[in-house]
């Protein structure tokens, strides 16, 4: 199914694009947290192929992408390379690299649901998986690195949220068989846009109901 989507050739520069931009994010996160080369590395491979390798697992899709094509294992080293030396630089361009994780995410929501239903998972089950290939390589990332996981803190911008409506758009053109390469480039793109809004106008996900806390706020 993904064959008749993309053609492979733009299949494959669009997951090495969405690897890179990943990367980039887990490697920013590891000079933040004073790592040397090493823990750059592992974070940025990490960010970049965690998502991917745990929807390969669980479909049994063996060995993982991330081990068969030596180009996925490469792409994060590129972006390590780049961070290491220029993350100054890379620093300050940082609201066009989360536009870039945007893209990554509205794409990979897509391909994580299309292939964990070629797999044989259920069109919710798919969906889960699409969202987990879109996030967990940044949960991975920041557990590694001693951080609450940003998917699980109200006070960032909704990054799920963007990937959730994406996979489920995948989903239910399955259900209706409407999925061809508009309908899915259309659902890559509501996710990317959601997230741009998102980060734009700082938009979160709501807490619990008349919540009650004696913790402040900013600690939580």
């Amino acid at each position: 199914m993904l064959q008749e989507l993309f053609t492979p050739s733009v299949q494959h520069a669009l997951d090495l694009a969405g690897i890179f931009v990943f990367a980039i994010s887990g490697a920013l996160l590891a000079v933040r947290k004073n790592f040397d080369v090493f823990g750059i590395a592992v974070l940025a491979e990490v960010t970049a192929l965690g998502g991917g390798l745990f929807r390969d697992l669980i479909i049994g899709a063996v060995p993982p992408a991330a081990f068969t094509d030596l180009g996925y294992f490469l792409m994060p080293l590129v972006a390590t390379a780049m961070v290491f030396f220029l993350h100054p630089e890379v620093e300050r361009i940082q609201v066009g690299v989360n536009v870039f994780d945007a893209a990554g995410l509205g794409l990979f929501c897509v391909t994580g649901t299309v292939k964990a239903y070629e797999y044989g998972l259920g069109l919710t089950m798919s969906a889960v998986l699409g969202l987990a290939t879109a996030v967990g390589g940044g949960v991975l990332r920041d557990v590694l690195a001693n951080e609450v996981p940003s998917l699980l803190r109200w006070d960032r911008d909704l990054y799920a949220v963007p990937a959730i409506v994406g996979a489920t758009i995948v989903a239910l053109c399955i259900r209706f068989d409407t999925l061809n390469a508009a309908t899915a480039g259309a659902a890559a793109l509501t996710a990317f846009t959601l997230r741009l809004l998102a980060m734009r106008f700082h938009w979160r996900a709501p807490r619990a109901w008349n919540r009650r806390s004696a913790t402040a706020d900013d600690g939580q």
